[in-house]
């Protein structure tokens, strides 16, 4: 049997100081016999583990503590098919840029290249999804490299996103000498602030100050640069529109935000400025045939943010806020060329189809079938919540009506990657990493499926989390394209199930509502005794902006039919509407 693997002095026991010293709140895992001493050691020093049912979910849960705290999210996943599931959670943190170490172990060195149980090249796998992946053998390199893992995973000196490290478990018994445990590895270090060339930020001032219709789009980077960012706006002139990235860092009745004009923003704006936000399929690859006529000035900490799909007249790499800082620095009092009238008219029309979003939401009428439509769940739903409410959409059709339907000042979703199956593990990563504000999940009922059965996580962790489940009975994001373009329907139906009974089985506050005037009330209950789950019966003949705008069938050129004409036009030279 092994040795005092607990042991504070032992690699399993170094590895766990190393997490309590670099100010770790909480780990969430699902135990395993490669990982055990590790396991045992955490818990020896007192982190919390939320023990999770599957491993994808432990992975997404730490992406969602990232994502809340602004700190680094631990996994701990046990080797072999623990690995793999994990996989799905790593590739979307990794998509998403959050910083997540992701912590495993591997058969005993004596036993490596012998067919051993839950023998896997995990490094090989996780390679290209990773900032960083290594299986450590050594004593010596342990602290090493797991400080240098967090520092990945924390994107100095390149992009922040996942980190991954494996420790052999006859290892993880063996006894790091006292000094060689030194002092350094386990000092909390905060990432250094990368500041710009001053040359660099006058450039981008200059783009900036003499545009006429300056837009700025704000991404990741925008989160640790708020004062900076509203500084800019107001001086600038510019219109601003957020991303899922950037929720909530510029407030909803600042004048520069018109989320609700996001297509004439980015068709008129002769200046776009990106904020560490790379311009993937959501913002249409910056391409012309979108943006016309706009040039780009692309603020970020790291050259994947800096120059993906389109060059900047003027690019800055460094931490946003500083970068901003020298960018007001350098306008100094004058006077940008804005036309703030036209700003002014976009945001007063985006206020006018925001309002009459929020007021007509709530009464929208069932659909044919009398069931309730998913637009009026969300406009009860949205009289309840908090100014400071943390809100999570996961899903197709319900995760597009939520996005135009909602504002909170915390907002995730699948993000890029379109994985769904987040909104659960995220839900209750959110609400134990913030007990005192509201955390609402909305998803739909296939979504639900990927991760339904962490509802069991939430009870015994007692999350306070409220889930609210849009059950259609389908996929139907991919049951209105398949009725519109095949006429006929192939295994996107599901059943009505009964989620609030599987909600009672785990323990949970469970109400089915299918009449919209007890919805408000089942709401309330639900914030009253979470965690709970509402599973309300909607209609399926709603169409959610996104089946409509062709983004279920891929098209070739643009994720969006509007933007894929578009393209086709502006590649054969021909007038873009």
């Amino acid at each position: 049997m092994p040795g005092d693997s607990e042991g504070r002095d032992s690699i399993a026991g170094v590895v766990a100081r190393f997490l309590s010293e670099r100010g770790v709140e909480r780990i969430f895992g699902l135990c395993g016999g490669h990982i055990m001493p590790i396991w045992m050691a955490v818990d020896a020093l007192g982190i919390p583990i939320v023990d999770v049912r599957d491993e994808r979910a432990a992975v997404h849960m730490a992406h969602a503590h990232a994502e809340i705290t602004g700190k680094l999210g631990v996994a701990l996943v046990t080797a072999g098919p623990g690995v793999t599931n994990a996989i799905t959670g790593i590739a979307n943190a990794h998509v998403a840029r959050a910083p997540v170490l992701v912590i495993s172990g591997v058969p005993p060195r004596p036993q490596e290249f012998r067919g051993a149980l839950q023998g896997l090249d995990h490094v090989a796998m996780l390679g290209g999804i990773t900032r960083y992946a290594r299986t450590v053998r050594e004593q010596g390199l342990v602290l090493p490299q797991l400080d240098e893992a967090v520092a990945c995973a924390l994107g100095e000196g390149g992009e922040p996103g996942p980190a991954y490290v494996d420790f052999p478990t006859d290892l993880l018994s063996e006894t790091l000498p006292p000094n060689m445990a030194l002092k350094e590895f386990f000092e909390p270090r905060t990432p250094p602030s990368l500041q710009p060339d001053p040359q660099a930020a006058k450039n981008a001032m200059e783009a900036v100050w003499t545009a006429v219709r300056p837009l700025v789009i704000g991404g990741r980077g925008a989160r640790g640069a708020k004062t900076e960012l509203a500084q800019l706006l107001d001086r600038s002139g510019a219109i601003y529109l957020d991303t899922t990235e950037a929720r909530g860092v510029v407030a909803d009745d600042h004048p520069s935000l018109v989320n609700a004009m996001r297509g004439a923003a980015m068709g008129q704006a002769d200046l776009v400025v990106t904020v560490g936000r790379k311009l993937d399929f959501q913002l249409a690859y910056g391409s012309p045939a979108v943006f016309k006529d706009a040039q780009f000035v692309r603020i970020a900490d790291n050259a994947a943010e800096l120059r993906d799909n389109r060059r900047g007249v003027a690019e800055v790499l460094a931490t946003p806020s500083a970068a901003i800082a020298a960018i007001l620095e350098a306008a100094g009092n004058a006077k940008s060329k804005a036309d703030r009238e036209w700003a002014k008219g976009m945001r007063a029309q985006h206020v006018k189809r925001a309002n009459k979003m929020q007021e007509t939401s709530i009464k929208t009428p069932p659909g044919s079938d009398g069931r309730m439509h998913p637009m009026a769940m969300l406009g009860t739903l949205g009289q309840a919540l908090d100014e400071d409410a943390i809100l999570i959409a996961d899903g197709g059709d319900i995760l597009s009506f939520a996005r135009v339907a909602l504002s909170t000042s915390t907002y995730l979703d699948p993000g890029a990657l379109g994985c769904l199956g987040v909104g659960v593990p995220f839900g209750i990563a959110a609400a134990l990493a913030a007990p005192d504000r509201q955390v609402a999940v909305v998803t739909g009922d296939g979504s639900f499926g990927f991760n339904a059965i962490e509802i069991d996580t939430a009870a015994r962790h007692k999350a306070p989390v409220v889930f609210i489940i849009a059950n259609n009975g389908a996929w139907n994001i991919e049951v209105y394209d398949q009725q519109t373009r095949f006429d006929r329907l192939v295994g996107t139906e599901l059943e009505f199930s009964d989620y609030a009974a599987m909600g009672r089985a785990f323990g949970l506050h469970t109400e089915r509502v299918e009449d919209q005037g007890e919805l408000a009330g089942a709401i309330d209950r639900a914030f009253d005794n979470a965690p709970a789950l509402l599973d309300v019966v909607v209609t399926r003949d709603a169409v959610s902006f996104d089946s409509k705008s062709g983004l279920a069938w891929v098209p070739d050129l643009q994720p969006l039919a509007a933007w894929d004409e578009a393209e086709h036009a502006w590649r054969a030279g021909e007038p873009v509407a």
